[in-house]
């Protein structure tokens, strides 16, 4: 792939080395001459531009008009959303990745198109909870920029959906199940399947309803007829 990275701080510097080891074509932006100097001289594969990446004609000279990716990792929110905003209006790039260092302006970069912001802040602060609050939930993963969540709960013995079938289980709408675990047996679910003590239940949920589907598994909401 064809990357550009705009902003040449601890995580630009990590990037350009780690995709150049990977064998991709990568160009870095960066004001500051004595980053570039030192980014160059530590990537000798990589092109070093010196200017400042809100600035179109820097763009332009790095290639952003034939890049499969441009992030924006600079320490500046202000800067990386003006980059995001260039790359996407007038270089139409296909993938647009923006660090954002404040997680309260993740939103502002979501409302004007920006899908892929990222935030290590709440990244940290999701695991920090998820460890704390949710014991034998597991999230495996994110999906659709992180509004879904792949899930898998372990179903307690004492749990008051165990021996039901799923369709007189009242999961969140937004919740789908997509197997359920038994030993060394895969399960696809139907409205049908009896649960049983002991499964492990994988499903995919938006994030919002992770308790909520957490809570109905292990009896803290009283389940009720579900639609399925």
């Amino acid at each position: 792939m064809f990357i550009i990275i705009a902003g040449g701080g601890k995580v630009g510097s990590y990037l350009i080395r780690d995709l150049s080891q990977k064998k991709h074509s990568v160009v870095l932006i960066e004001k500051r001459p004595e980053r570039c100097r030192l980014i160059a001289e530590n990537n000798p594969d990589a092109l070093v531009i010196k200017g400042d990446a809100c600035d179109i004609r820097y763009l332009e000279e790095a290639g952003a008009d034939r890049a499969d990716v441009i992030a924006a990792v600079t320490g500046d929110d202000d800067d990386n959303l003006v980059i995001c905003q260039i790359a996407k209006e007038v270089f139409k790039t296909p993938r647009i990745i923006a660090r954002v260092n404040d997680p309260r302006n993740e939103k502002v970069f979501q409302q004007v198109g920006i899908r892929h912001a990222i935030s290590g802040t709440s990244i940290i602060g999701r695991l920090i909870e998820e460890e704390a609050t949710f014991g034998d939930f597991l999230r495996l993963g994110f999906l659709k920029e992180g509004n879904l969540a792949l899930v898998e709960m372990e179903l307690p013995l004492n749990s008051p959906v165990a021996e039901k079938k799923i369709s007189t289980i009242g999961f969140p709408k937004d919740c789908v199940l997509l197997a359920v675990i038994r030993g060394e047996e895969i399960i696809i679910p139907k409205g049908s399947t009896v649960l049983k003590p002991g499964d492990k239940v994988i499903a995919v949920t938006s994030v919002e309803k992770e308790i909520v589907f957490r809570d109905v598994l292990t009896g803290k909401l009283k389940p009720q007829a579900c639609p399925l």
